[in-house]
């Protein structure tokens, strides 16, 4: 690990102060330090090696779309007050480094989504999703009438708040809230979550990864949108398909040796708890 990349959350008291020290250490131990500044807007990306993130789970998503298709680990450092995905703790972050460094570390690799809107004959692709890919009716309190194929097959028709296509690793996020299922990040699925659903017989389901989920838009009202990992939105319009499949690589996240994924499902969401 020679050339690292370093994304941290703006204007973050924690992460002002961490930025003073961690380049020079790193330095110190003969790495070139490369500072992204916005991921949201960066158009091109260096060759990496690794990208450490400062922040919380938004600004690992933004990290997450920008090394999109590509093999650079992620480490994800906790500035936050959740952190599910920046594991890490301020307290843990030269130790796991210094392991890193050493070639003595364990990667999870992730399942990301990809998505497009499909409009008559033009295809409107949408950014990789490591949580969600979520439809729904915008900023309107109105039903979004949606049919759902997997692959070919038809699924359901549905009239609800919206519907969330979730990854493994986005269980524990938006579709946890609206009563999807917890999967562990190393079972190949995507879940279907519908949000406040119409009818008592709409629950979510999992399918397997590798099923092409199709969402033909019914509504013909204004206001429905696309939402990748809640940050990047696309309006919908009656009669669009939306496209979802899980994509062929994968992300990979350097997790702390310091617990594992059933004691942060404990510690960060008090799963188990009496």
């Amino acid at each position: 690990m020679k050339r690292i990349g370093i994304v941290a959350k703006a204007d973050h008291e924690r992460g002002d102060k961490i930025l003073e020290q961690l380049p020079n250490w790193l330095k110190e131990r003969g790495c070139e330090v490369v500072r992204i500044h916005s991921p949201e807007k960066q158009r091109t990306l260096p060759a990496l090696e690794m990208i450490i993130v400062l922040g919380g789970d938004g600004t690992l998503l933004s990290a997450a779309r920008l090394i999109e298709g590509r093999d650079i680990p992620i480490l994800g450092v906790n500035l936050g007050s959740l952190g599910f995905l920046t594991e890490v703790t301020l307290d843990e972050l030269y130790p796991v480094l210094e392991n890193v460094l050493d070639q003595k570390f364990r990667v999870d690799e992730r399942l990301v989504l990809r998505s497009a809107v499909r409009r008559g004959s033009t295809l409107h692709p949408q950014p990789v999703a490591l949580n969600d890919v979520v439809i729904n009716s915008g900023t309107l309190p109105r039903m979004v009438r949606m049919e759902i194929y997997a692959s070919g097959q038809f699924v359901t028709h549905l009239r609800a708040d919206g519907l969330i296509i979730s990854s493994p690793t986005g269980s524990t996020a938006y579709s946890l809230s609206a009563g999807g299922p917890i999967l562990h990040p190393s079972v190949n699925a995507i879940i279907l979550t519908p949000i406040s659903p119409h009818t008592l017989t709409n629950r979510p389901i999992v399918i397997p990864d590798r099923e092409k989920v199709e969402v033909i838009i019914q509504t013909s009202e204004s206001g429905p949108a696309v939402t990748s990992d809640g940050q990047v939105s696309f309006p919908l319009q009656k009669g669009d398909l939306v496209e979802v499949t899980g994509s062929e690589t994968r992300l990979k996240l350097i997790t702390s040796p310091q617990r594992n994924y059933f004691q942060i499902l404990r510690e960060k969401l008090k799963w188990g708890e009496g």
